[in-house]
């Protein structure tokens, strides 16, 4: 039975690794479980559970917890000292990093350094820091597994065959909602729009950057680390069916791709399992003659800067993809909140990322300082902006 920890236990890759956990009791232990604010869906994933260790963000919601589960015997701990717990409990053999944004960075490090297989969610951890990340996991000799379905199917697609045979990976995006939309129309589109995924239901956060590609760019980067490939190695391609959920090309002309439903249980599955499968009987076979045809476009990058961005940053290396990473996390808030319109997430993101004098990552606080100079700086852009519109009101 393989015992896991999970860091982001209420979030939508969480839910759906405590689904597949629940559907394969024999196979399957959780001992920790890490969550932000839901503190009502973690109860119930602790009375259900029953692990060991709990953590929420805020200790006034850790009180809570304990008031509202009076005969839990775990512990229930907040904060930064709660991730470091879920992430290095001595019992757990994977840790799940599904935390959202950079604050999954440190508890996955830790994880890393206590020498716990890294089922790998929570992609900013390697945009961040891809070359720390590595690094470390080398020098502790362990494995990072990814679950995002399209480093997934690389994983798959690579399985077997040695990284000089290969020409290049290609990654598919969905396009997001805006695919056909005109360029000129983006300015005046609304949140609820760009929250409308075609084809995956996912959080809000990685909803907007599907929207704008950032997450397909995202991506490209965090593809740069977990499979060694150049950015020249590494392709976009649009697919809106998403069917196709990622290629590799080999040096003989051959396109390996895997395929599947879009449904996240599958990846998820495959790397708790892993090298094994999981008998998923409960969901549908792939209907190829239903979805009757399989598209592909060039993604644009005039109408998407900020997959452009990516790969400049990825290019600059150094610190930045930290600081576009942390400069889109604060204009996707900024857009969230109404403050903002969706064409001003890239060029915000632009305007940081050409104002950052790269830096040599030496270690983690390098990272972090990166990542918090960036955040003031796209602040800034959007406080300015809000004065300006305030004094013209």
């Amino acid at each position: 039975m393989k015992k896991l920890s999970i860091l982001g236990s209420t979030g939508s890759i969480g839910v759906s690794t405590l689904a597949v956990v629940e559907r394969f009791p024999d196979q399957f232990r959780v001992v920790a479980l890490a969550a932000g604010k839901n503190l009502s869906k973690l109860k119930e994933q602790v009375r259900l559970f029953q692990p060991e260790v709990v953590s929420l963000t805020e200790e006034a919601d850790a009180q809570d917890l304990r008031a509202q589960l009076p005969d839990f015997r775990g512990e229930i701990l907040s904060g930064d000292r709660g991730l470091h717990a879920v992430a290095t409990h001595p019992e757990a053999e994977m840790v799940m990093a599904a935390l959202v944004g950079a604050v999954g960075l440190a508890p996955t490090l830790a994880a890393i350094r206590a020498g716990k297989t890294i089922a790998l969610a929570n992609k900013e951890a390697l945009v961040i820091s891809g070359e720390l990340m590595t690094r470390e996991a080398k020098r502790y000799g362990v494995r990072i597994l990814p679950v995002d379905s399209e480093h997934n199917a690389i994983f798959q697609a690579l399985h077997g065959y040695q990284r000089a045979q290969v020409k290049r990976i290609i990654l598919t995006a969905s396009g997001g909602p805006f695919l056909h939309r005109p360029a000129e129309e983006l300015a005046s589109v609304s949140i609820d729009e760009a929250l409308k995924h075609p084809t995956w239901k996912m959080g809000n956060k990685i909803t907007i950057d599907s929207a704008t590609l950032m997450n397909k760019g995202l991506e490209v980067i965090e593809a740069r680390w977990l499979f060694d490939m150049p950015p020249e190695q590494v392709a976009v391609i649009v697919h809106p069916q998403s069917i196709v959920h990622s290629m590799v090309e080999y040096i003989d002309g051959s396109v390996l791709a895997q395929l599947g439903i879009p449904d996240m249980v599958i990846p998820i599955s495959y790397i708790l399992a892993y090298p094994d499968r999981l008998p998923l009987a409960h969901l549908p076979s792939l209907d190829l003659a239903a979805a009757a045809q399989l598209t592909f476009f060039q993604p644009d990058f005039g109408k998407f800067p900020c997959l452009r961005l990516a790969y400049e940053a990825l290019r600059q290396g150094g610190t930045c993809p930290a600081v576009l990473n942390a400069a889109n996390e604060i204009a996707v808030e900024n857009f969230l909140a109404g403050h903002v319109s969706f064409p001003e997430i890239a060029a915000s993101n632009e305007q940081v990322l050409q104002a950052h004098s790269p830096q040599t990552v030496s270690d983690l606080d390098v990272l972090l300082e990166a990542d918090r100079w960036a955040r003031e700086q796209a602040r800034a852009i959007f406080n300015r902006r809000q004065t300006r519109v305030a004094a013209s009101a």
